[in-house]
């Protein structure tokens, strides 16, 4: 369809220039014929003609139609938990029906798409019952996004139900129909199993701590059940548990004295039983950090102020911590005392307050957390070398809220830090000139209004034998107020800041040129394990580009080694999934012609989720196919199954498109125009005209 941007008037217009055009060229007598002279008028009023209407900017109108043909997912629960307890029979069952329906579906004009938990789309005949995790909910979802806006006309769900992980389907909306298809046992298993172990994560050396283990018993009832406490293959303890009648489950608790500092893995093992269904879920890690006690936390203050209370509710939160408070005439330093780290308020004060405070810290070098106000003695501060110098124009302040610096990695927030930043009242901060020294990194940046700057607001510096950092605000205590007022009394964000600062300063003071670290306490079984890595020249000014080799030794000696090059965008190594256990690792770099090594220990915590149950959640996926217009299925109704989605009669959906393009584009329009003037100038050049 050829359509033009003018009148009708204007294309009349065309033709009679072409017509004029071609009157006055060819009205004279002319060397040929009369016929000859006519048919070269026509060529040169054609050409004249399409040359005036192509300066009109016509263009063609195409319109394609596409046609999409009904789409049906078949979405596997290919889990553990199916594979374990679905009858070998009904597996076989189920996936030679999903095939069958495939081909049945393909052969009516349908498309159909196999999709696995968590995996790439597959073909039914070959799924492997062997996922870690169920989530069911994730599986439809992916599905929805995958196919929005497409022509979708349902979703074939095989799955025995059982959900450990996200949340249930149940609780979300889905706009295609379900059929569900039910696997699995609905009969309960003769069977022991742990679904929990109660324990502290964290324990001192020398006291003792519990691990609480749930039992959870089927068919076993009025009888006993031994159950073991294992460290590396050691049995610790052995007890034997009541598993009293009418009930289904029970406790057996173990007390256990926390040996040197350390990670530790113990083991909890109920032995298996004449005519159990499994050993499978017999058995469940716990993984216990032992620490070497309390850390004295010093919070002194120049004068009495709301931050301290803020501060003193954030630490109070860690039972890690012992915190001791030191104000001037209220609370005197005790002498004698050691200190783990400390938090200084306005000290170095301008009136000369806590001066005993501040030499205890310089002589012990004791970590600290410097935290400036309107009090705060910036020059006395600047000799400190915490890593900041503060240049303050007057008494001016900016009105600042804190913002995420994305390239921190010393220690991480959580997902939602940043979400209950934003909503923080702004803190006054010294308006000047800052400098960061060599070392120095800013774990926050200040925020004006909406404008987010470069400039520090939670700094960590110092040198190698004496960690520090500074907040450069004695306003925080707003940020707490404001959190609990809107998380019902939970500041979660504010007091892992300041737990993690006060962490990661006592830290042992890191001495070393090498430092490598897994970015998190322990990692589940299904999780990528991650290292960072920080490397140091003579002077400790960090450095980046080194070649680092990490060798890792599990609890059977086996060991694994990677190379990894750090990077100054803080990139980790990634070493994706380990199996459970607790993991020795050894670093090695080589700098500036130096050889540099690290150690260290790194937990990976078994998940065993799958075996956890056994009995099957038909209920769930008949409300999942009933709320969508469906209904359940067993893997010997595919034929029905089959049957009532082709009576569904789901129909191919026809996009139109149109497609504009200008005519005077056309290469084969050029051609045309070409070969006419080309044929009227070679037929007048051979009939004699000049």
């Amino acid at each position: 369809m050829i359509s033009v941007a003018a009148s009708p008037w204007l294309i009349l217009l065309c033709l009679l220039v072409g017509a004029g055009y071609a009157a006055l060229l060819y009205s004279a007598k002319a060397p040929w014929s009369r016929g000859l002279n006519y048919g070269l008028a026509a060529l040169r009023f054609v050409v004249v003609s399409l040359l005036c209407f192509l300066l009109l900017s016509p263009f063609i109108k195409t319109t394609s139609n596409t046609t999409e043909k009904p789409t049906i997912v078949l979405a596997v629960d290919n889990s553990q938990s199916v594979g374990l307890f679905t009858p070998a029979s009904v597996l076989q069952q189920a996936t030679t029906g999903l095939q069958q329906l495939e081909t049945a579906l393909r052969a009516k004009g349908f498309e159909v798409e196999t999709r696995p938990l968590g995996g790439p789309v597959a073909r039914p005949d070959s799924l492997r019952f062997t996922a870690p995790a169920t989530d069911l909910n994730g599986l439809l979802n992916s599905v929805r996004e995958t196919y929005d806006g497409r022509n979708l006309a349902g979703v074939v769900l095989l799955s025995d139900g059982i959900v450990n992980q996200g949340q249930s389907p149940t609780y979300s909306e889905f706009s295609f129909p379900i059929y569900s298809v039910a696997v699995g046992d609905t009969i309960p298993k003769k069977d022991l199993s742990l679904p929990a172990l109660n324990y502290n994560r964290v324990a001192f050396s020398g006291n003792r701590f519990p691990i609480e283990a749930d039992i959870s018993y089927d068919g076993f009832a009025g009888g006993t059940a031994v159950v073991q406490l294992r460290e590396n293959g050691r049995v610790l303890q052995t007890q034997r548990v009541a598993l009293p009648a009418g009930r289904r489950r029970t406790k057996a608790t173990f007390t256990v004295v926390a040996p040197a500092p350390g990670k530790r893995r113990y083991e909890v093992v109920i032995e298996q039983q004449a005519g159990e269904f499994t050993a499978l879920n017999n058995s469940k890690f716990a993984y216990i950090e032992i620490v070497k006690g309390k850390l004295r936390v010093l919070l002194a203050g120049a004068a009495p102020h709301p931050d301290l209370k803020a501060l003193r509710a954030a630490i109070q939160q860690n039972d890690n911590f012992d915190l001791i408070t030191y104000l001037p005439g209220i609370s005197p330093l005790k002498a004698g005392q050691d200190y783990d780290v400390a938090i200084l308020h306005q000290l170095p004060a301008r009136t000369g307050e806590g001066a005993e405070v501040l030499a205890q810290v310089r002589s012990r070098r004791i970590p600290a957390l410097y935290v400036l106000g309107a009090q705060s003695d910036f020059n006395a501060y600047n000799a400190l070398g915490t890593g900041l110098t503060v240049q303050p124009r007057g008494s001016q302040t900016d009105d600042v809220t804190p913002v995420l610096n994305p390239s921190f990695s010393r220690f991480s927030f959580e997902e939602d830090a940043q979400r209950r930043f934003a909503s923080y009242p702004p803190a006054p901060v010294p308006f000047g000139d800052y400098r960061l020294g060599g070392g120095a990194e800013a774990a926050l940046f200040q925020q004006v209004g909406r404008l987010k700057t470069q400039k520090p607001l939670l700094i960590f510096g110092g040198s190698p034998q004496q960690r520090q950092a500074t907040l450069l605000t004695d306003g925080s205590w707003q940020w707490r107020l404001q959190e609990a007022v809107e998380h019902n009394d939970q500041p979660q964000a504010y007091d892992r800041m300041v737990n993690r600062t006060l962490q990661l300063l006592t830290q042992n003071a890191n001495k070393k040129r090498l430092d490598v670290y897994p970015t998190q306490d322990a990692f589940s079984s299904q999780d990528d394990v991650t290292f960072a890595a920080e490397t140091y020249n003579a002077i400790f000014e960090r450095i980046y580009g080194q070649q680092i080799t990490l060798t890792l030794t599990d609890e059977q000696q086996k060991t694994r080694t990677f190379t990894y090059t750090n990077a100054e965008d803080g990139a980790p190594l990634h070493l994706g999934s380990l199996p459970g256990g607790l993991y020795r690792y050894a670093a090695r770099a080589t700098l500036s012609g130096q050889a540099q090594q690290d150690r260290g220990e790194v937990l990976v915590q078994e998940q065993q989720l799958e075996a956890l149950q056994s009995r099957a959640d038909h209920n769930l996926l008949y409300q999942l196919a009933r709320r969508s217009g469906s209904r359940l299925y067993y893997p010997q109704q595919f034929q029905q199954l089959t049957d009532d989605i082709l009576k569904a009669d789901y129909k191919p959906i026809i996009y139109a498109q149109e497609d504009l393009k200008d005519l005077i584009n056309l290469k084969w329009l050029f051609f045309l125009i070409l070969t006419l003037v080309t044929g009227e100038w070679a037929t007048r050049k051979y009939s004699g005209s000049v």
